[in-house]
């Protein structure tokens, strides 16, 4: 029986023939598959892992300790006990200013001019007054003379027998009528000189000086404004040229709760930090606790002086006192600069404290050292500056370099 050869090839296996591939959909299924699988990764990454914290922020704040505990701590407003809106004694124009912002002027110093045109026409005129009234006193003085040497010639006539008593007492009353007249012309020119000094007075309060040595904080009128002592004209009639600040008499004013008045005293020993310079220390006084209450307020005023007088301190500045316990030795522990933070701020871990410090919104652990505690404050004596932003209430899902989200209020 013959093979069929066809059929014979058909059953050879060619060996170098390449293996079977995979079709064409199966490849595409798989590449989708790996890009979902990549971004659905990074998506749970970017909302669980990258998601910012919402946390609440306060400031580290400056404080000194070591010299004296502090017994209270109260708020005020830097004052100038010496300050005085200047003015003019008389109503008049404004003539001319020599003064500006900022300008520290002496006692006496002449800070403007008003017109004068209208004061220097009555003081001449008073003047002429016055001398008009000398001339005329001279005239009588010299006919009181003429006449008294009549009334002596009339005496001698008279024991002659040359004269009756008649014409004698003419003499006489001539002479006493002279005297009168006399009398009179020197009170009017005494009247009248009065009147110059007047006027010159006059002349002299158009010029505003400085009524002590101070720094001018306010120029309130300029040349051609009506300016008068008391407020009249409405809005076109200034009251001062400028309000002067005694510097050196500078000081601070707090009000301290009726409650607690009985822990300050007289010279007592405090510390004040004004809110432009937090971290900058003063050392100040207690001056008066002034004796009166406010009743809607329930506080007492107390004036706090400074013990040395600096150029930064300037009125109107806010500044915070803490009051020193005058039982508390001062020379025992030598001052130490430090800054306070609410206490819940601070946490603990592996036995050492820790704050979350912010910075560009991102969060660092950094390690404190703490210091006494106290009204829910608590010092902390290094790893914190003031004015650093830290974390209030931490949880334990905050996290290094974490990012977050300040909580609205």
């Amino acid at each position: 029986m013959a093979l069929d050869q066809n059929a014979l090839n058909s059953l050879r296996i060619e060996r170098n023939a390449a293996p079977p591939t995979s079709t064409p959909q199966k490849g595409k299924y798989a590449v989708i598959a790996l890009i979902a699988t990549a971004l659905l990764g990074g998506a749970g990454w970017w909302l669980f892992a990258d998601q910012p914290f919402e946390v609440e922020l306060t400031q580290a704040t400056s404080a000194r300790t070591g010299g004296a505990a502090t017994v209270l701590d109260a708020s005020g407003y830097v004052v100038a006990r010496r300050q005085a809106t200047v003015s003019a004694k008389v109503t008049g124009k404004v003539a001319e200013v020599f003064i500006e912002e900022g300008m520290r002027v002496n006692e006496g110093q002449i800070l403007a001019t008003l017109d004068a045109s209208t004061g220097s026409r009555q003081l001449e005129l008073s003047r002429q007054q016055a001398m008009a009234a000398r001339a005329d006193l001279a005239q009588v003085r010299v006919r009181l003379a003429e006449a008294q040497r009549a009334a002596r010639r009339g005496e001698q006539l008279r024991a002659d027998k040359l004269i009756s008593e008649a014409e004698f007492d003419t003499l006489q009353s001539s002479v006493a009528a002279l005297q009168a007249q006399l009398d009179a012309l020197q009170s009017q020119t005494g009247v009248a000189e009065a009147n110059v000094q007047v006027q010159q007075q006059n002349i002299s309060d158009l010029t505003v000086r400085a009524p002590f040595a101070g720094v001018v904080i306010s120029k309130d009128a300029q040349p051609g404004e009506m300016i008068s002592p008391i407020s009249a004209g409405g809005g076109f009639t200034r009251t001062g040229i400028a309000t002067i600040v005694d510097m050196d008499s500078r000081e601070i004013e707090v009000d301290v709760n009726e409650a607690f008045i009985n822990r300050v005293n007289d010279e007592q020993k405090t510390e004040a930090v004004l809110d432009a310079y937090p971290e900058w220390t003063i050392p100040s006084h207690v001056i008066s606790i002034v004796p009166t209450a406010d009743r809607q307020k329930a506080t007492v005023r107390v004036r706090i002086g400074f013990d040395q007088l600096d150029p930064r301190i300037l009125p109107d500045m806010g500044a915070k006192v803490r009051f020193l316990d005058p039982a508390s030795p001062t020379q025992a522990t030598a001052a130490r600069s430090s800054v306070e933070l609410p206490s819940s701020a601070v946490f603990s871990a592996d036995g050492k404290h820790y704050v979350w410090r912010v910075s560009d919104n991102t969060l660092e652990r950094v390690a404190v050292s703490t210091g006494n505690e106290h009204g829910g404050l608590i010092e902390i004596l290094s790893g914190v500056n003031a004015s650093d932003s830290v974390v209030i209430q931490p949880t334990e899902k905050l996290q290094d370099g974490g990012r977050i989200k300040v909580k609205s209020q």
